[in-house]
Formats: structure tokens, C-alpha cells, sequence
């Protein structure tokens, strides 16, 4: 409304020529077009409308991000570029993808991650991440909205390397340093535009009974949109006061700008518990309540919740997030004068308690959706011991609310590790998360969302000096870190979980720790360390008498001197393997160790010692009744057989793997 000019300058300046088209040269980067004005001037709304008209030129889609969070502090290029990754539409060889949004529509599931985001380590650094998205942009076609820019240098690192990009950014203030910027600065409506939007909201009657006072109240709001909105909302409420009266109760109090005047107003009018849920509603994680929030921030039922969310939305207290039912948004213009507010008129200790009742709501709330990802009898019953509020109808309804609210509850868990105060909330939210995750998503999917949470523990576990739960946050980054191929920065956070574990006395996270540093140097091609490493994890077993871990580490020197060319040394591992898991008596171990030890046999050509030991792992995996198992050892059996020139007793064993593989049923063990 009221924005004609506005927008037909933005369109004329996409179809303008651009200053290295004047000077003959090839545009080397997207065009940036800067949407400029103050919170609450409806510069957002312009950009999503401009958005809007042109999103039919970019068959690539369109991706937005949001760069600065509700408490001010700017979002780091390297997550926002992640986001975007996940979001970006596949290759333009369907069809013309439909609009797209990150991050909130970036659901977590591994399904929907695109490849480009798949290709980045979870630990990347952000020129990393900044690096791969414009690279994931190069040659297409992609609209870029990014709202909310903090300064220059945070726009400049997500500008596409492609000319046939656009990007669209809204900041406060100028974008000085990035070339050929095109600015269009939003001031507020004009009057007639402004009593317009007053009409809409408080009704006619009024506005047209005395539009003087409509056009002085337009003044008194200086044409902000969000300003008039609250007015006009606070006179709906008030069918039987006057525009007059609102003028005059604004020019009492001349000190505040507008739109922290006609918030005091709204806040004053409100009763005491409304007041003080709107109030609460600055702590709300990434700035997004629902019921269920709002009940824990205030301390109510859910049901007074709905009705007092209900009412703020009529009021222009918060907007609703699209399709996405009872779920709202602080509005960025709100959120400093609601905290502002909070301040000042609530003590620290109320805060902080509702701060606390909102991370235990959320912990209980995980909790269910994790328990909702189970199957069988088992996961029914802990189902039904859920109170019915928190209960999920079934793991399609509760992965559906955790990819809705991924990045909320991401945005919990930095704020509770961020808090200091509430760090025993926070570790308890952060460990149900990350089950929640890999219940729904599992590791491979959620790799990113788990590096992000783990990082997290790490610094409460450090800050409150838990040197275990410190030792078991760096071991799951570093697992993470050697999944995606990082082996160095695997092996560096491995040597600081030993450090971690030895001054907590955790014996787990020692022996855990030394093997992961072997396992660090054979990815590396050390050889020799790795064997040296898992021999100090071995010695830790033996002396803790544990006898399956011990017989796993004899399975890992083997190979690692079998790869070293050691092969008596690989030899001698792989028979104190066997007789390890002949002591613990565990069948199907002990038949897959003997299969490697006669497999390491056949490699150095003892092809008679080889043929006894496949004998000897057949008869332990038949009485271990794991079918496959042996097949999989009676073809083995059959390729030394045919080594040795017996082709016919090669064809026996082959046809007997046959006959197991089709008797063994479907889903039988492995």
C-alpha cells in the first residue's frame, strides 16, 4: 500500500544496465538491488512483493534468509549459507522449481538436503560454506532475498558469482563497499496511503467522521506501517473512542518515537497476565511462540495461550508464520521494545524462571518426539505414559513438528548454551535434541544440526569444567569430522578427548579415544602409528579384562599391519582375534574372525591352512544359525577351491551359498 513509486523504481532498476555494461565488460557478479529503510517501515514487505512480481524470470527459485536474529546480533555467513544450500532447488532439468525459502522451509529430513549442501563437512568454516553456495549458484538462474542485512560484508559474501542472479537485500542503512548497489530508500506513507491503512484497520466510521484527526494521527505515526497497524488495532479494541483521544494520548508523551509510544499504549491497555506474556515474548527462541511457548513463558494453560496469541495477532503483535497453523513471529521492529520492556518492568528472577519453564517445556516436548520415532510394543507403552498434551498421533506428525521447528529449537539450544545460568536445562535440551535428530533424521542426515549442538556442549562442558561430558562432546565432533573425510581435524579433536578423558579418570573415553587416534592415522596412511595406537587402546581393554573389545582391536592391528605389508605380524593379530572370541564365546564373531584370518591365510599363499580355517568358520556360523554368514564363507571356500584347480568342489560350495540365500528369509540376520 502506498509503495507504487517504490516499486516501479526497484523493477526499472533490474532492466537498467549495470556500470560494467556501460563500461563494455561483462558483469562478473549477480546485480544487488538494496531495499533501505528503518525497522517497521515495511521494508520487508516491499521486497517480498517485488519478489513476488519477478520471481517468474528465475526459473532456479527462489531462496531467502533472514541475516541478523531477533536479539540484533548478526547470523554468521557460514550458517546462512548452509541454510541456502539445503534450500537450493535441484537443476533446472525439471521444472520451473517453485518458490523456495531458508530457513524455515528447509525441512531436516535426509531426503530433502540438496546435494550441494551434502558435499560440505558438517565442521566447514564459513568461507568454506560461502565458497560452495556461490559456487552451487554458478549458471543458474536464482533469486536471492536477503532480509535483514546487518552491514556490507555480510551481504557481500552471499552474492553469486553469476549475472543472471539477483540478489534483493534489506538493511537500515547503505551497503557501502559493494559495487554497483542499486538503493531504494523507504520512508514512511504518504498521508492519504496511511489513513488508508488506518481505515482498514479501526473501520471507516470513525476515519471518515473526523479525518482531520485521521491525517494528524497518520503525522503523529510519521506513516510507519507497523506504527499505524498498532494504532489501528488499538482503535478496533476500542469501538467507542474517538481518533481524537489516540492523537492526544500520543503527543503526551513527545520524548519516544512513535512506534515505542504506540506500543506503550497498546502494552498499558492490556490486562496485567496479557501484558506480561507480551512482555515474555522477547524470550521466545528465534523470536517464534506457540501455544505451548507462550503457556511455559507466562505460566498459564495452553488455552489462555491461544486466546491471548489470538488477540495479539489482531493487534499487529505478531505476525503468523504461513501454513503453518498456530504458530507466530515477533515482528524484528517489536522484539527490542518488548525486551526493553521485560527489562525494566520484570525482575531478573521472573526472567530467568520463565526462561527455565520454556527449556523444560521443550525438553519434554523432544522427549515425546523422540519417543514418537519408536516402533513395537515397547515404544507404545512409553507412548502412553506421555501426558496427552504431549503426545505425537504418530512419527509422521513428529518429524513433521521437528522440521518445522528445527531452526527454533536450534536457536533454544545456542540460547540456553549461551545463557550460563540454566546449564543443566541446557545440556538436558541438547542431549534430547540431538536424540530427537538421530530418531527422525539419523546421523548422516543431521550431521550438520549435530556438529552445531555438539560444539555447543562442548562449551558449557568447558565452562563448567566437565572434564567427561567435555571428552564425550569432542569425541562426537571428531566422529563426525572423520565420517565426512576431515581425518586431520578428526585426529586433532581425538588427542583432545584423550586429554579430556584422562583428567575425568573415564576410562571409556580413553580406550574409545586411542583406538579413534589409530583409526585417525590409518586414514592418514600412518600405518605405523595407527598399529602403535590401537596397541595402547589393546592394553587398556586387557587390563579392564574386557574381552570383545580387546578380540575387535587384534581385528584392527591386523589390518593395519596387513596394509603395511606385515602379513606374519597381520597373521599373528588375526589368530589372537579367534581366540579371543572363542574365550567370550561369541559365535558369530568368532566364525567372521576365522574368515578373516583364513582370508590373510590364502593372501600369503598358505592355501592348505586356509582351506582348514574356512572349514572351522563354517562350522562355527552353523552353529551360530546365521545363514548368511555362511554362505558368505562358503563362497569364500569356493574362490580357494577354484585357486587350487578343484573346480567341482568349488561348484558344491557355491550351489550350498545358493540354497542358504534362498532359505534364509527376509530381514534374517546379517
Amino acid at each position: 500500500m502506498g509503495r507504487t513509486r517504490e516499486l516501479k523504481e526497484l523493477l526499472g532498476d533490474i532492466e537498467r544496465a549495470g556500470l560494467n555494461t556501460i563500461a563494455g565488460r561483462k558483469a562478473p557478479r549477480a546485480r544487488v538491488l538494496l531495499v533501505a529503510g528503518r525497522p517497521g517501515s515495511g521494508r520487508s514487505d516491499l521486497a517480498e512483493e517485488l519478489v513476488r512480481r519477478v520471481a517468474g524470470r528465475y526459473p532456479d527459485g527462489v531462496l531467502r534468509a533472514r541475516l541478523t536474529e531477533p536479539g540484533g546480533r548478526p547470523v554468521p555467513a557460514g550458517r546462512v549459507a548452509r541454510r541456502l544450500l539445503e534450500a537450493l532447488p535441484a537443476p533446472a532439468t525439471a521444472p520451473a522449481a517453485a518458490v523456495r525459502s531458508a530457513p524455515r522451509d528447509a525441512a531436516p529430513a535426509a531426503e530433502a538436503r540438496a546435494t550441494a549442501a551434502a558435499g560440505v563437512a558438517p565442521g566447514a568454516e564459513d568461507d568454506e560454506l560461502t565458497a560452495a553456495l556461490r559456487q552451487a549458484l554458478a549458471g543458474r538462474k536464482v533469486l536471492l532475498l536477503l532480509d535483514d542485512a546487518a552491514d556490507a560484508e555480510q551481504v557481500d559474501e552471499l552474492v553469486p558469482d553469476s549475472p543472471d542472479c539477483l540478489v534483493v537485500a534489506v538493511a537500515r542503512g547503505p551497503l557501502t563497499g559493494i559495487p554497483d548497489v542499486r538503493p531504494c530508500v523507504v520512508g514512511g506513507l504518504d498521508t492519504r496511503s496511511a489513513v488508508d491503512l488506518l481505515t482498514r484497520r479501526a473501520g471507516e466510521v470513525r476515519v471518515t467522521v473526523d479525518p482531520c484527526s485521521a491525517q494528524q494521527l497518520a503525522e503523529e505515526c510519521h506513516g510507519e506501517p507497523a506504527t499505524l497497524l498498532l494504532a489501528g488495532g488499538w482503535l478496533a479494541e476500542r469501538p467507542k473512542v474517538a481518533v481524537a483521544d489516540l492523537v492526544a494520548q500520543l503527543r503526551a508523551d513527545p520524548a519516544a518515537g512513535p512506534l515505542e509510544r504506540m506500543l506503550g499504549l497498546v502494552h498499558d491497555g492490556l490486562p496485567a497476565a496479557a501484558a506480561r506474556m507480551l512482555r515474555l515474548l522477547s524470550l521466545a527462541p528465534a523470536g517464534v511462540v506457540d501455544p505451548h511457548t507462550a503457556s511455559a513463558l507466562a505460566g498459564c494453560s495452553p488455552q489462555t495461550a491461544t486466546e491471548t496469541l489470538d488477540r495479539f495477532h489482531r493487534l499487529a503483535l505478531l505476525r503468523q508464520v504461513p501454513a503453518a497453523g498456530l504458530l507466530y513471529e515477533v515482528p524484528g521492529c517489536l522484539h527490542p521494545l518488548l525486551a526493553a520492556l521485560a527489562e525494566r518492568l520484570d525482575r531478573p528472577a521472573e526472567l530467568r524462571l520463565a526462561r527455565a519453564r520454556t527449556l523444560e517445556r521443550t525438553v519434554r516436548l523432544l522427549h515425546a518426539c523422540r519417543v514418537a520415532a519408536g516402533t513395537g510394543e515397547e515404544a507404545r507403552v512409553r507412548q502412553q505414559a506421555l501426558p496427552r498434551a504431549l503426545r505425537f498421533p504418530g512419527p509422521q506428525d513428529a518429524a513433521a513438528w521437528l522440521a518445522e521447528r528445527r531452526d527454533v529449537l536450534l536457536a533454544a539450544a545456542r540460547t540456553a548454551a549461551g545463557d550460563g545460568e540454566l546449564d543443566t536445562l541446557a545440556r538436558r535440551l541438547m542431549s534430547q535434541l540431538v536424540r530427537a535428530l538421530v530418531a527422525h533424521v539419523g546421523d548422516d542426515g543431521a550431521a550438520a544440526d549435530l556438529y552445531t549442538v555438539h560444539q555447543l556442549m562442548l562449551d558449557v562442558a568447558r565452562r563448567r569444567g566437565l572434564a567427561r561430558e567435555e571428552a564425550a562432546a569432542l569425541l562426537n565432533l571428531a566422529d563426525l569430522d572423520a565420517r565426512t573425510g576431515r581425518a586431520a581435524e578428526a585426529l586433532t579433536g581425538y588427542r583432545a578427548a584423550l586429554d579430556a578423558g584422562r583428567r575425568a579418570q573415564d576410562p571409556y573415553a580413553v580406550g574409545r579415544a586411542m583406538e579413534s587416534i589409530g583409526g585417525a592415522h590409518q586414514e592418514l596412511g600412518d600405518l605405523d602409528r595407527a598399529a602403535d595406537w590401537y596397541g595402547r587402546a589393546l592394553a587398556e581393554r586387557l587390563a579392564r579384562d574386557q574381552r570383545a573389545e580387546a578380540a575387535r582391536l587384534y581385528g584392527r592391528i591386523a589390518t593395519a599391519h596387513a596394509r603395511a605389508g606385515r602379513h606374519e605380524e597381520a597373521l599373528r593379530h588375526r589368530r589372537a582375534a579367534v581366540t579371543e572370541h572363542r574365550r567370550g564365546e561369541d559365535l558369530p564373531a568368532c566364525a567372521r574372525a576365522l574368515g578373516e584370518l583364513a582370508r590373510a591365510q590364502e593372501h600369503t599363499g598358505r592355501f592348505a591352512e586356509s582351506l582348514r580355517t574356512f572349514r572351522e568358520a563354517i562350522a562355527w556360523a552353523r552353529r551360530a544359525e546365521d545363514g548368511r554368514l555362511e554362505a558368505g564363507l562358503h563362497l569364500a571356500l569356493a574362490g580357494v577351491l577354484e585357486r587350487l584347480g578343484d573346480p567341482s568342489a568349488a561348484r558344491l560350495h557355491r550351489r550350498s551359498a545358493e540354497r542358504m540365500l534362498e532359505e534364509e528369509p527376509s530381514g534374517g540376520p546379517g
